[in-house]
């Protein structure tokens, strides 16, 4: 089993697409979308149940060059 988490992700001025590239090629996600708002790109992850949510993000997403700030939300019972 794993933990669905969605993750917001600001980015520099001019880098959103460079950072969305990095993270394809990563293939972390489930999904990746450009956004409107006050964040520049939303993702859907599915986080192994062993591994601990905040460790597998910082190792895995934020140290890509571009990337502002990120808000994460996670999840609980799938309706």
């Amino acid at each position: 089993m794993s933990t669905c988490v969605f993750i917001q992700i600001r980015c520099k001025p001019g880098s959103t697409y460079r950072v969305a590239e990095e993270i394809a090629l990563r293939e972390i996600h489930s999904e990746l979308y450009s956004t409107s708002g006050d964040y520049d790109l939303l993702m859907k992850v599915y986080i192994p149940k062993e591994e601990d949510v905040g460790i597998y993000i910082n190792d895995r997403l934020l140290d890509i060059e571009g990337i502002e700030r990120s808000l994460t939300t996670m999840t609980f019972k799938v309706f």
